[in-house]
């Protein structure tokens, strides 16, 4: 399991150094868009609409939009600074509360917490407190440049965080549209309604539960695989024939090595030794006569 994040967890004095994990994965399929004509994917390039052109990765800044089509422009080396002065690589616990005064609506995403380097008899003793209190600790901590606000409780001898949204996140319920005022309702449809509840009351099991929708697209995609309907886009053929050319070369070149350099000595002797010949032979033949008798 990969860890994204190190520090540790303080409540009072008590320091404990932890690893954090992601507790969750996102199984949703994804689809990549392609050319209908040859099945290439589509790329999205980052083009100015008021320039009407494709700008690089050097050309762009970050704004905060205060009005409408009115923007602050914040350099990388403000957001730097204020990042270094806000990430604190700690999950402060600054109250414990019931996890059932917490209403679901303000969880947000779950992280595994395991021990540090010498964390283990600290890490233990803050499970064992929550087990025993029935108290979850709310915390604060800085991820990816982010103040969240979070909570930590036990989740099968194991410590979790789950991140909660600030107050402000959560919109106003009042602002749903159409939402009916609490009237009598009929009492005799209220106990049907009460009765067909009992009936499916049950524990719960996360086991039983299945996205069938994700199932039955992976079955369809495996079902083509097997029909042999998959097609390779003319990119990633170009790119297999780039990758093949450059080992070939490089094979040609170990190849050279191995051979050392005495066959390019050679063919470069041989290349000299025919212009003198073609010079010698071009030469009248008078004077190489007498270049040989000057010469004894």
């Amino acid at each position: 399991m990969h860890t994204m994040w190190k520090g540790s967890i303080s409540f009072g004095l008590v320091n404990i150094p932890i690893k954090m994990y992601s507790a969750t994965e996102d199984k949703d399929i994804k689809l990549r868009t392609l050319h209908k004509e040859c099945h290439s994917p589509i790329k999205y390039e980052k083009v100015c609409p008021n320039c009407e052109k494709e700008v690089e990765q050097d050309d762009l800044v970050k704004g905060y939009e205060y009005v409408k089509g009115k923007y602050v422009i914040l350099s990388d080396e403000e957001l730097k600074q204020l990042k270094e002065e806000h990430e604190d690589k700690s999950v402060k616990i600054i109250d414990f509360v019931k996890l059932e005064d917490i209403d679901p609506i303000y969880f947000n995403r779950s992280y595994f917490l395991g021990p540090g380097e010498n964390g283990s008899k600290a890490y233990s003793l803050l499970r064992e407190a929550l087990e025993e209190s029935k108290k979850i600790g709310v915390a604060e901590i800085t991820i990816r440049s982010k103040q969240q606000l979070a909570i930590v409780r036990v989740y099968k001898d194991c410590l979790v965080m789950e991140t909660v949204h600030y107050p402000d996140e959560v919109r106003n319920v009042a602002d749903v549209p159409s939402v009916p005022e609490r009237k009598d309702v009929d009492k005799k449809e209220l106990d049907t309604a009460i009765t067909l509840i009992d009936q499916l009351t049950t524990e719960f099991d996360p086991e039983k539960y299945h996205d069938d929708y994700r199932e039955a697209v992976l079955s369809l995609v495996q079902e083509k695989i097997n029909k042999e309907e998959g097609t390779t886009t003319p990119i990633d053929s170009d790119k297999s024939n780039v990758v093949d050319l450059m080992s070939a070369l490089q094979a040609s070149i170990e190849r050279t090595k191995d051979q050392g350099e005495k066959p390019v000595k050679k063919k470069m002797e041989t290349k000299a030794e025919a212009i003198e010949k073609k010079t010698a032979s071009s030469q009248p033949k008078k004077r190489t006569t007498r270049k040989k008798k000057a010469s004894s």
